[in-house]
């Protein structure tokens, strides 16, 4: 592996072997990274919004799923 870093970026090079299944998890995790660097938002309400979203989830699937 070798890391390179220019003026404007970061260059990962990495051997052909290495699994494509692995870079792309590393990548989504660094795009999450990205898109959340800038987030203010805290873990409650991270947590609130998560309950929110499973909520309306069960409203919309209940009839199709509870019997």
């Amino acid at each position: 592996m070798q890391i390179e870093r220019t003026t404007d970026e970061i260059v990962i090079r990495l051997p052909a072997w290495v699994k494509l299944g692995k870079i792309e998890n590393l990548l989504d995790y660094l795009v999450y990274c990205e898109a959340t660097s800038k987030s203010e938002a805290t873990q409650e309400d991270v947590d609130a919004l998560a309950k929110e979203v499973k909520k309306g989830w069960w409203e919309r699937n209940k009839c199709r799923l509870a019997k």
